[in-house]
C-alpha cells in the first residue's frame, strides 16, 4: 500500500468512529488554528480549535492523534456546531507539535496537560471528554491512567490494552504486517521534519555551482522510528512494556467509558479487556458502573455492510456518531437522553447478522464447552480424516506436520492492517489455505439447528516437535453449505512462552507439551446446515513473523530449520477447542 493511502486510512479509522451521520447544525462555528498548549517539560504542542460562535460556556472533546489534526476537520465542525468545544491536538513530535515521538511513552502525561488546560479556557466548563480510535484511543486510555481531574468521560474505539501483547506482539509472536507498515508509513512525517530546514534560505549554500546545489538534504535514516527497534529488542513482557500497560492500572481509571470494538479488528482483545478490567476494577464506583461497550463487525477490516467477502446487511452499520454524541451529551451537559436506562453491552451477533443489548461481557449465561480433536493420524488438508466431537478420543493416532519457515502459510483475511491491496482483512474464503498439507483441519458434523458461540475461544493443544520452539495457530471457520468457509477468529501462540510472556522457555524436541492458544473473542451462530471447523498450523505470514525453530531471536536468526510438528489426541492428551455456546 502506498505511504498516503496508508496514512488516510490510518486517519479515517482513527475518527472512523465519528463520521458516520450528519451533523446537527445549530451554532455557528470558530475557528482557532495552531494554538500553543505547553505541557509541563515546556514542550510546545499545537491544537486546532473548533468552538460555538456564541456566549457563554460549553463542554471540551479532545481528540490527541499522531495522523495530522487537519485530517479530522469534519469532526470538529460537527461538535462545535453541536454545542461542544472540539479540540484536535497533534501529539508529542508529530506535524505542527514539537517534541520527540516516540508511541506511548508521553501520552500519558500529555494528556493530563492537555485536559487540565482545556478545562481552563475561557469558553469552558470545565467539563472534558476525550475521544477517537485506533492509536487515537492511546492517549485517552494512558490519560485515564494518569486521572486528570477535569477528565469526565472518554470514547475509546478499537484500541489496545497491552501495547505488548496486543499490538506489538501477539501471544509472543511479532506483529509483522501491522508493526512494518504503521512505522514506514509515520517515519514519512519524521523525515520531512528532519529536512524541512534545508529548504531555508539561511542553508542554501551560494558557493556551489548551481547545477551542483543540492535542493534538499537526506535526513539522518537512523532517527527514524527508533521505537520499531526498541520493539524487536523487547520480544517479551519486561519492563519496557509494563511502564505503559493498561491492564496494570484499571484500579486508577475513575471516569466512565463508551469502549468500541468490532470482531475482525486487530485490537479486539484490548477493547473487550479495557471494558471488562474497569469495570470490575476501576478507581470508583461510578469508573466502574459507568463502562459500556459496543462491538460492530469490521473496525479496522471495514466500517462498512460488507466486510471481507461477507455482507452483514444494512442494519448491520450504525450511526456511531451519534452514539459518541449521546454519550457526550449524557456525560459532559447531563441531558436525560435516555442512556442511562439501556445495557451496557450492545453487540452485534454474526451468521444471524442482528444487534442484541447485554448486560455484560463475557455473557454469563455462555458455557465453554470443549469440541475434542480426532482423526485417524491424516488430518492434513480438508481433504483428510479430521473431526470435531464432544466424545473424549481414546486410542487415536496424532497428526503430524512439516512446518517450513520458507514455504510458510500465508496471511488470508482475518484482523489485520497492513496492505489492503495484497492482504485483505476480513473474513475471506479459506479452501485455499485449508488444501495445504501443513494445516491441520478438523470439522464438525452438519448442525440440526443453530448453534450460538459468543465469548472468548481457546484452544488446547497437546504438541510434539522436533524443535526447541515452534509457533502454534488455531483458527474458527464457519463453513457454509455451499462451500464458503468464513473465518471467524484466530490466535498464535509462541511455544517459548507457553506459560509466561516474560520468560521465554525452550521445548525438548520429543516430548509432549500443552499449550494454550488464546484465539480471541467472537460472537456468530452457526446456521442450521453449517459446521463448526477448526484450522491449526504453525504460521500466518506476515501477519506475524516466522519463527526459525531454532530458539533464536526470529528477528536476527541466521538459520532457519524445519519442524515436524504433532498435535496428540488421545485419552491423555485430549486436545480441544473451547467454545462459548450460548444456549
Amino acid at each position: 500500500m502506498k505511504p498516503k493511502r496508508f496514512i488516510a486510512l490510518l486517519c479515517a479509522l482513527s475518527a472512523g468512529i465519528w463520521r458516520l451521520g450528519a451533523a446537527e447544525s445549530s451554532y455557528p462555528v470558530t475557528f482557532e488554528n495552531n494554538v500553543a498548549v505547553k505541557m509541563r517539560d515546556g514542550t510546545t504542542l499545537r491544537a486546532d480549535i473548533y468552538r460555538p460562535k456564541a456566549d457563554g460556556r460549553f463542554p471540551v472533546i479532545i481528540e490527541r492523534t499522531p495522523y495530522d489534526k487537519y485530517s479530522n476537520l469534519g469532526d470538529g465542525l460537527k461538535a462545535a456546531a453541536r454545542g461542544y468545544v472540539f479540540i484536535i491536538e497533534d501529539v508529542r513530535g508529530r506535524n505542527a507539535s514539537e517534541g520527540e515521538w516516540y508511541p506511548f511513552k508521553h501520552e500519558g502525561a500529555d494528556s493530563y496537560d492537555s485536559v487540565e488546560w482545556a478545562a481552563a479556557l475561557p469558553y469552558s466548563t470545565g467539563k472534558v471528554g476525550m475521544v477517537g480510535g485506533s492509536y487515537v484511543g492511546v492517549p485517552q486510555m494512558l490519560g485515564a491512567v494518569e486521572a486528570p481531574p477535569h477528565l469526565v468521560a472518554i470514547y475509546p474505539g478499537i484500541t489496545a490494552s497491552d501495547y505488548h501483547g496486543h499490538w506489538a506482539y501477539q501471544g509472543g509472536a511479532f506483529c509483522q504486517l501491522l508493526a512494518q507498515a504503521w512505522a514506514s508509513v509515520l517515519s514519512v512525517n519524521e523525515m520531512s521534519r528532519q529536512v524541512s530546514g534545508s529548504v531555508l534560505p539561511s542553508h542554501w549554500d551560494l558557493t556551489l555551482p548551481p547545477a551542483q546545489y543540492p535542493l534538499i538534504e537526506p535526513g539522518a535514516r537512523t532517527g527514524l522510528a527508533a521505537y520499531y527497534f526498541d520493539w524487536i529488542a523487547h520480544p517479551a513482557y519486561d519492563e519496557y512494556w509494563s511502564q505503559w500497560s493498561i491492564e496494570e492500572h484499571y484500579g486508577k481509571v475513575r471516569v466512565p467509558a463508551l469502549h468500541l470494538g468490532a470482531w475482525y479488528d486487530l485490537f479486539q482483545p484490548g477493547t473487550l479487556r479495557n471494558y471488562q478490567g474497569i469495570r470490575e476494577h476501576g478507581a470508583t464506583e461510578e469508573a466502574r458502573r459507568g463502562q459500556r461497550l459496543l462491538v460492530i463487525p469490521g473496525g479496522h477490516a471495514g466500517f462498512g455492510r460488507m466486510v471481507g467477502d461477507v455482507d452483514f446487511g444494512e442494519g448491520s452499520v450504525l450511526d456511531t456518531w451519534e452514539i459518541g454524541m449521546r454519550w457526550f451529551d449524557w456525560m459532559l451537559k447531563g441531558e436525560d437522553n435516555g442512556m442511562s436506562r439501556e445495557k451496557p453491552v450492545k453487540i452485534f451477533v454474526m451468521g444471524i447478522n442482528q444487534w442484541r443489548d447485554e448486560d455484560e461481557w463475557p455473557l454469563a449465561r455462555a458455557k465453554p464447552t470443549r469440541q475434542y480433536l480426532h482423526s485417524a493420524g491424516s488430518a492434513n488438508s480438508s481433504s483428510g480424516d479430521g473431526r470435531l466431537g464432544a466424545d473424549l478420543p481414546s486410542t487415536e493416532s496424532g497428526d503430524s506436520y512439516l512446518d517450513d519457515p520458507e514455504d510458510p502459510v500465508p496471511t488470508h483475511g482475518g484482523a489485520i492492517l497492513g496492505d489492503t491491496g495484497k492482504f485483505p482483512p476480513g473474513p475471506l474464503d479459506q479452501k485455499g489455505i485449508e488444501a495445504r498439507r501443513d494445516v491441520l483441519v478438523y470439522t464438525g458434523p452438519v448442525l440440526a439447528k443453530d448453534t450460538e458461540v459468543t465469548g472468548p475461544v481457546s484452544l488446547e493443544l497437546y504438541l510434539r516437535s522436533t524443535a526447541v520452539d515452534t509457533d502454534m495457530t488455531g483458527k474458527l471457520v464457519d463453513v457454509w453449505p455451499n462451500g464458503f468457509c468464513e473465518n471467524l477468529t484466530d490466535g498464535i501462540l509462541r511455544v517459548r512462552y507457553r506459560n509466561s510472556m516474560a520468560k521465554a522457555e525452550l521445548m525438548k524436541p520429543g516430548e509432549a507439551y500443552r499449550v494454550l492458544v488464546d484465539l480471541c473473542s467472537t460472537s456468530n451462530v452457526f446456521l442450521a446446515g453449517h459446521r463448526i471447523r477448526l484450522e491449526v498450523a504453525s504460521s500466518n505470514f506476515p501477519r506475524f513473523d516466522l519463527n526459525p525453530n531454532s530458539g533464536e531471536n526470529p528477528e536476527t536468526a541466521r538459520v532457519r530449520l524445519r519442524a515436524t510438528n504433532t498435535v496428540l489426541h488421545d485419552a491423555a492428551h485430549p486436545s480441544a477447542i473451547i467454545l462459548p455456546l450460548v444456549p
